[in-house]
């Protein structure tokens, strides 16, 4: 099986609370989510984030093609950072950490690190190098962008 990995680093402009009341609640990841990935919350219990919690939801990530994934929180600390994992979904693994890190200016550190693998061996590497990394890269640079915006735009 072959592991990719995805880092991407923002500063929010944000104390790691205000960021927290963002990032915990999963009704938001539709907020960060490109609008053609027809992404849909289907069920979670309408709770902040916390270690065991179950988000099921529906997204078209390639091709148009509808998917369903489910994320279980697996490990969580207020303000500071959460780990979510595929249960089932289109990946052989995702494992997606989540770490907010006061800065000295009173803003956030946000690091994402993301390890995936894909499923079809040979397939899979190859569907990597064409499609996946560049969907990945987007997906991120999306969400990248629209935390600029919300977070710091403001003057």
């Amino acid at each position: 099986m072959k592991l990719y990995k995805v880092v991407t680093v923002q500063h929010i402009n944000a104390s790691p609370e205000e960021c927290w009341d963002f990032f915990s609640s999963p009704k938001n990841l539709q907020t960060i989510t490109l609008d053609n990935m027809n992404f849909e919350i289907q069920d979670y219990d309408d709770k902040r984030m916390y270690q065991g919690q179950i988000i099921t939801y529906t997204l078209k990530p390639l091709f148009g093609i509808k998917v369903s994934w489910v994320t279980e929180i697996t490990a969580c600390q207020e303000n500071e950072y959460f780990v979510d994992i595929q249960q089932f979904g289109p990946y052989k693994l995702w494992h997606h950490k989540h770490f907010f890190e006061r800065t000295p200016d009173g803003g956030t550190k946000m690091t994402d690190i993301v390890h995936y693998a894909l499923p079809f061996g040979f397939l899979g590497r190859m569907m990597n190098s064409l499609v996946v990394k560049n969907k990945l890269k987007s997906i991120f640079d999306y969400r990248y962008n629209k935390i600029e915006e919300l977070f710091n735009s403001k003057k």
